[in-house]
């Protein structure tokens, strides 16, 4: 997005109402320091910016929380790990936030998190998917609301096992998240196919791929099968150098993230047919929830949601049920609250689990057709469903 899209774009948001005044309220706000990529990622996080607003309005028009009027300080991390230390930490001393929440790159997240640890304070990461963020790294202090790498790699596990293909190539951003889904999805896969072997691995660095030898070098081992996780511009340069060099033709591609509508709308006619992906049919899906959360985000933006939206609506969401059943901002307890609480998405009921702090929210699971942006018999697959055991859990997750 070009500077001066970012600038018009941030004209508009100042000059709409950021909080629905309501009488009743008494008290100081409840205030929410949120933490994102602005800037490095426009794409989703505009789009997950206006999810939020527009929560944080429904709520305060509905008399607030727990008396009191929900606020959000909102801070751009700009992709950098460093960044958004220095951030969290003046929002907790300076700005004197109750809990800290979002991020979207997964190195940001775990950065994050390592300062919630230290300083003993609630964060809620809305969009990152490393699974480390709430088992190997995991704390009480962190959660997690997107489904993780190791949960959307088994859901596109279940359609990739039942492919013929038995040598499959990789290519994934060269970061913690590309790492962990490449390596879940290898580890479930082969869990359920012993026969299939794993070739060419490309990690291009985020951002920067170099389309035309990633894909030439994993066409040069000849693969039956591609896993992706590019996503982004990286997407949009792999696929236009993969149509060009025809690394698609006769192979199957299972493709993390494709389906959401802010990486697969900017594909247009260029998409490619047959992808196996997750994503969020945003122009098909009709059920109560969604036609609700449609209907009030068209009302409000004008503008169809993305994936980035329902992420940023249903973060304030959780939290809003976390601080329900906590009736106080008191950190543990508002950690006592999350753990467990019910909460509603736009993609229908989810949970935290209270065993290690993910929630259960799911995404879809659907295919592409050819030269149409667009998820194709989407499925949604409810992330309880994909989690790992207690005892699973318990072995990752440090005590």
């Amino acid at each position: 997005m070009q500077r001066r899209t970012l600038l018009a774009t941030a004209a508009a948001l100042a000059t709409r109402p950021a909080f629905a005044q309501t009488g009743g309220q008494t008290g100081a706000p409840i205030r929410i320091g949120e933490i994102n990529s602005y800037t490095a990622q426009p794409a989703f996080t505009l789009p997950y910016r206006n999810g939020w607003q527009l929560a944080v309005e429904e709520i305060n028009a509905a008399g607030g929380l727990l008396g009191r009027k929900l606020e959000i300080i909102s801070r751009d991390d700009a992709g950098r790990p460093a960044d958004a230390v220095r951030i969290a930490q003046e929002l907790l001393a300076e700005e004197k936030v109750d809990l800290l929440a979002g991020t979207f790159l997964s190195n940001v997240g775990l950065a994050v998190s390592d300062v919630a640890r230290q300083s003993q304070r609630l964060f809620v990461a809305s969009e990152p998917l490393t699974d480390a963020l709430v088992w190997e790294k995991g704390h009480r202090h962190c959660f997690r609301l997107r489904p993780s790498t190791y949960m959307q790699a088994a859901m596109l596990v279940e359609r990739a096992a039942a492919l013929p293909a038995k040598r499959w190539a990789t290519v994934a951003p060269n970061y913690e998240y590309g790492q962990s889904a490449v390596k879940w999805f290898k580890q479930l896969l082969l869990a359920r196919r012993p026969d299939v072997v794993f070739g060419a691995e490309q990690w291009p660095a985020l951002g920067k791929i170099d389309a035309g030898a990633t894909v030439q070098a994993l066409s040069d081992d000849k693969p039956e099968a591609v896993f992706n996780v590019t996503f982004g511009a990286d997407l949009t340069a792999f696929v236009r150098a993969g149509n060009t060099r025809r690394l698609f033709e006769g192979r199957s591609v299972v493709s993390m993230l494709t389906g959401e509508p802010e990486y697969l709308e900017p594909l247009a006619d260029e998409t490619p047919g047959g992808w196996i992906v997750t994503g969020y049919p945003s122009d098909t899906l009709d059920t109560p929830a969604h036609r609700t959360f449609l209907g009030a985000y068209l009302a409000a933006f004008n503008v169809m949601p993305k994936n980035g939206s329902v992420v940023g609506y249903a973060m304030v969401q959780a939290i809003a049920a976390g601080l329900r059943r906590a009736g106080s901002t008191n950190t543990d307890a508002m950690i006592e609250g999350l753990r467990g609480a019910e909460f509603a998405t736009p993609f229908g009921p989810a949970r935290f689990r209270t065993q290690d702090q993910q929630s259960t929210m799911g995404a879809f699971v659907g295919t592409l057709a050819a030269g149409w942006p667009t998820m194709r018999e989407a499925t949604y697959v409810d992330g309880a469903s994909v989690l790992p055991s207690d005892a699973e859990v318990a072995r990752l997750r440090p005590a």
